[in-house]
């Protein structure tokens, strides 16, 4: 564990807690803590500086735990776990296993962090990731089928997202076609694939999750569209280790089964909760725009999509859908 990190497990408590007391705490000297203090400060980490009093968190935290993860997973899912980093911060979850997928790891791993400096959604899009609390999550799961055969997976992740969330509290959600978790039109939650290898032969694919579980507004004023936490949506307090074994347990199970039957077990799951089922919406692929009634999502997780007196398929990629204006 390093300093910063040692010194954030000691404010986790939102109390004060004077520089001396961190240093005799952290083996290390006065001026150590105060460096990474200020380290952590300038990495948008929100810590009070009082003179006399010391320093403090805005409000309570409770930090990422290696072990109570694991205990919130079943044990086949733990059984089939190869390894589990629980980082301070990251540029993002998803870059750090594309990095180890370059140096030749093919296993499955998980790596989650408090907090990421460059977090990524679809798309290119920014995905604000700000510290301690929230999920930041990406799984590395090697495939020997090839990239031609993850159609879907992004939407069967999404149906084991939900299931956690579930288990967690929350009463009710929406899947929003191809990988996003909403409640109430709000998002929750979202999932970014990433596929190295060869389209029919080995690969590995890199699945990251972010899901707001406790996040202050005024972290989130660059979201340019409307969004809730857990807790707020739940009305309770959420474990957070709780919910990040149960979400990385369910992502497992998931792709077991996904790799034995594709999407199929998932399809019902996901119609059911289809924000968009029945409705007229708005598909953007490039510069196109299709107006439509949206019919689900059939067996390879493509769109179906009711326009111009047919039916029509469409595959992510590049897609956006909405509700038609």
């Amino acid at each position: 564990m390093t300093l910063q990190h040692s010194l954030l497990a000691l404010l986790s408590d939102g109390q004060f807690h004077p520089g001396p007391e961190l240093g005799e705490k952290a083996g290390c000297s006065r001026s150590a803590v105060w460096k990474a203090i200020h380290s952590l400060q300038a990495q948008g980490v929100e810590i009070f500086s009082v003179r006399g009093k010391g320093y403090r968190l805005p409000s309570p935290v409770e930090l990422l735990d290696e072990a109570r993860i694991r205990s919130g997973m079943s044990d086949t899912s733990r059984q089939r776990l190869q390894g589990l980093d629980v980082l301070l911060q990251a540029p993002s979850t998803n870059a750090v296993l594309l990095e180890r997928v370059r140096h030749g790891h093919a296993r499955v791993e998980a790596c989650f962090a408090e907090y990421q400096t460059a977090g990524r959604g679809r798309r290119g899009r920014t995905w604000q990731s700000p510290f301690g609390g929230n999920i930041y999550c990406s799984l590395l799961w090697p495939f020997a089928t090839g990239a031609s055969r993850l159609a879907g997976l992004s939407l069967a992740t999404a149906v084991a997202i939900g299931r956690a969330l579930r288990e967690c509290g929350l009463g009710s959600y929406s899947l929003k076609w191809p990988n996003d978790i909403l409640v109430d039109g709000r998002k929750l939650a979202g999932v970014l694939l990433e596929v190295v290898g060869e389209a029919s032969g080995p690969c590995a694919v890199i699945i990251g999750v972010g899901i707001n579980v406790r996040t202050p507004a005024s972290r989130m004023e660059g979201v340019d569209q409307p969004w809730v936490d857990l807790e707020t949506a739940s009305g309770s307090a959420v474990d957070r280790n709780r919910l990040a074994g149960q979400v990385l347990g369910h992502m497992i199970d998931a792709l077991m089964a996904f790799e034995h039957n594709g999407l199929t077990p998932f399809v019902d799951e996901w119609n059911r909760h289809d924000m968009f089922l029945g409705r007229e919406v708005e598909l953007l692929v490039g510069s196109d725009s299709i107006i439509g009634v949206a019919q689900g999502i059939d067996q390879a997780g493509a769109l179906i999509l009711a326009h111009d007196g047919g039916r029509e398929h469409f595959f992510s990629g590049e897609a956006s859908l909405r509700a038609a204006r």
